[in-house]
């Protein structure tokens, strides 16, 4: 896609920004991570917790995902950076005895880049879409 205006880049790896003020980004996010941006909107600290090697964040908050979809999940907003995940500050207060069989207990939350999605995601009203509307 190139750009509307005279910059003449891509809109792609060498894109200047005039354009289209950086809108030609895009975000992909999958049902799992915009489940979990959903719980932080309405809480701003989440528990996690971990092996000693720190690889696999663990969520147990919530089951309508796989723990595993939930751990991918925290990794990629993560590595998006929209989520920044603290080993070394766990949550004051909090039970973490469905977390005892991992040894690392912490706390994750929104960066302001996550705070900026989940504020857009309300205000343009996104919704994610139903595998069944995929499909068709």
């Amino acid at each position: 896609m190139s750009c509307s205006k005279s910059c003449g880049k891509d809109c792609g790896k060498n894109h200047c920004g005039a354009c289209c003020g950086g809108a030609c980004h895009s975000l992909t996010l999958v049902p799992a991570e915009y489940a979990l941006l959903q719980t932080f909107a309405v809480t701003p600290f989440l528990p996690v917790a971990a092996s000693w090697n720190l690889k696999t964040p663990i969520y147990l908050e919530d089951s309508e995902f796989s723990q595993e979809e939930y751990s991918w999940a925290v990794q990629a907003l993560a590595l998006k950076g929209l989520v920044r995940i603290d080993y070394d500050i766990p949550l004051g207060k909090f039970d973490y005895s469905a977390y005892r069989s991992y040894p690392m207990h912490g706390s994750m939350a929104l960066t302001a880049a996550g705070q900026d999605i989940v504020e857009q995601l309300a205000i343009q009203d996104i919704t994610p879409i139903d595998k069944s509307e995929r499909m068709n």
